[in-house]
């Protein structure tokens, strides 16, 4: 077997698992979590600087920051990821009239592509190691994404479990961020 065929097992065992227990979290549980996530974000100077944030659509049960949408209305600009063929295309928040489900059946904004800075880009993730490691989905899209806005900080959020002391196997593609924030802690930051 050759190494990254070892590196891509390890991931799909770390994600099958991972993700097995997000989506059986207990929803008052993730709820609460979210907002200790955001209460923490919201205390970083970065965050409070920042002009414009992309965010995600949380999908099974992922940490969910759609409150610091209404929170922060007519203050910040928010960008959600619409996704396009393999890659990732930032587009402006709206509302959720302004929302449609894309190729992955994930709510996008119906507007046109974002061009300008960005100042900070929030990352989910299946697991994150305490050097800012991620594990994604497997697709590879917030990889291109995120070297591709290289200058740009990347934090990525997640509950507690999903932070694993050892370090996440990694191959070349993969894109380690800025710092990862949780409900008890901020790696990196």
């Amino acid at each position: 077997m050759f190494p990254w065929q070892v590196t891509r097992k390890k991931k799909q065992a770390i994600r099958a698992l991972v993700e097995q227990k997000r989506r059986i979290y207990p929803h008052e549980q993730a709820k609460a979590d979210s907002e200790a996530v955001m209460a923490r974000l919201e205390q970083l100077p970065l965050f409070k600087e920042a002009q414009t944030i992309m965010i995600y659509y949380p999908i099974h049960n992922e940490v969910d920051l759609r409150p610091l949408l209404q929170r922060y209305e007519g203050q910040k600009t928010f960008l959600l990821p619409v996704t396009h063929r393999r890659y990732i295309e930032p587009r402006q928040y709206l509302g959720e009239e302004m929302m449609q489900r894309g190729n992955y059946q994930i709510p996008e904004p119906q507007t046109s592509e974002y061009k300008g800075k960005i100042d900070l880009i929030l990352v989910p993730g299946v697991a994150f190691d305490l050097k800012c490691n991620r594990i994604g989905r497997g697709a590879g899209f917030y990889d291109r994404f995120l070297r591709k806005h290289n200058k740009t900080t990347q934090i990525g959020v997640a509950y507690d479990f999903q932070v694993k002391k050892h370090e996440l196997p990694q191959s070349f593609s993969d894109h380690p961020l800025n710092g990862v924030i949780t409900p008890s802690q901020s790696i990196g930051l």
